[in-house]
């Protein structure tokens, strides 16, 4: 697994960014961090792009959160199953923002 791309993101200034940009922020973190997750799960250009814009679908975000899920899953070796991760997605989000984050905190920072 390839982690060297892995950017560490300081938890609070997320959560400032995300108040200050009135949620704008957390589009630009959807985006980013599914690109690292594609990258680290081999997935080269596996279209970011296109799974963001369909968060703003109805119905058809239900299927990007739940690719998001997969990828997340498939990055911690099923640590955070997809169905857990998928149901934290609807439920109560920024518990996959959290553990996401954590995860990537923790690659981003351990040797290659």
């Amino acid at each position: 697994m390839r982690t060297d791309h892995i950017k560490n993101r300081n938890m609070i200034m997320q959560v400032v960014l995300t108040i200050v940009t009135l949620g704008i922020y957390s589009i630009y973190w959807f985006y980013s961090t599914l690109k690292e997750l594609h990258i680290a799960n081999g997935k080269e250009d596996a279209g970011e792009i296109l799974w963001t814009i369909l968060m703003f679908i109805p119905l058809a975000n239900l299927f990007a959160l739940w690719h998001y899920s997969e990828e997340c899953a498939a990055f911690t070796d099923d640590k955070y199953p997809t169905f857990l991760m998928f149901i934290l997605w609807i439920f109560f989000s920024p518990a996959v923002w959290l553990l996401t984050q954590l995860e990537l905190n923790n690659a981003s920072t351990s040797p290659a």
